[in-house]
């Protein structure tokens, strides 16, 4: 029988309400929650019986249903999914190994929910409109090429299509801007992953403080109205998965 973990949570076993708090919360397979303890912190645990292991989707959809009752509950950093441990001594070997680090990533994402935000786009209409833009501006070979030579066309495609290339980034760019600007009172950590494929031009998080969420999710639904080729899709709030940053080896 191994261990599992869940989450950092920035209480321990002394206080008398963690136990309290978590006995109405059941881990995977219906088991007991249970909690270790370094100083202030604590990971929350169960047992597990990982000789009947195996990743399924029902499986993970329920730890992170752990991991979301506990966040009504603590400040925590959610761990990720499948971390087993053998004993109670290895898991206090680790509190004790990184309880800076997890003491300092409880206080970045103490009072604030992460939300997703995916901007999609029509990318076939969307090229042609930037390539529109990008084609204005004629190539002139005289420009780039002291004569003409039967690589000279094939040099020009590829100028074309780097160009294209380079606009469709700045497009992405400048919305980060734009979303930057905008979000500037509110000040969220965020971190923006761009281009991810044709349809999915950015990909971000933000981490967002519960008494601002309001004024984050106006912000978002006010550039939904100010672009109505994007599609947005935003999601949360979630617990801070995506400011967990630390890992843990099995």
């Amino acid at each position: 029988m191994e261990k599992i973990i869940y989450a950092i949570i920035d209480a321990n076993k002394n206080n008398a309400n963690v136990d309290y708090q978590i006995k109405n919360i059941k881990g995977l397979n219906g088991s007991d929650l249970f909690v270790i303890s370094f100083q202030e912190i604590s990971a929350v645990v169960s047992n597990f019986d990982t000789s009947k292991y195996s990743i399924k989707k029902e499986l993970a959809i329920d730890f992170a249903r752990v991991i979301d009752e506990l966040s009504h509950l603590f400040t925590l950093l959610p761990i990720r999914f499948g971390t087993f441990l053998k004993s109670d001594e290895i898991i206090t070997q680790l509190l004790t190994d990184h309880y800076q680090p997890f003491h300092d990533n409880l206080e970045k994402v103490r009072g604030k929910d992460e939300f997703g935000l995916k901007l999609l786009w029509d990318y076939d209409k969307s090229k042609e409109s930037i390539r529109a833009e990008v084609e204005k501006e004629d190539l002139n070979p005289a420009d780039y090429f002291s004569k003409n030579t039967v690589n000279t066309n094939y040099l020009l495609e590829k100028m074309k299509k780097y160009r294209l290339e380079d606009a469709l980034l700045k497009h992405v760019e400048h919305f980060i801007d734009e979303i930057s600007s905008l979000l500037a009172q509110i000040n969220p950590d965020c971190r923006f992953n761009k281009m991810l494929s044709p349809s999915i031009i950015l990909d971000a998080v933000f981490l967002v403080e519960k008494q601002r969420k309001g004024e984050f999710i106006q912000v978002i639904e006010n550039l939904k109205q100010q672009h109505a080729d994007l599609h947005f899709l935003l999601t949360g709030p979630w617990p801070p998965y995506s400011f967990m940053e630390i890992l843990i080896d099995n």
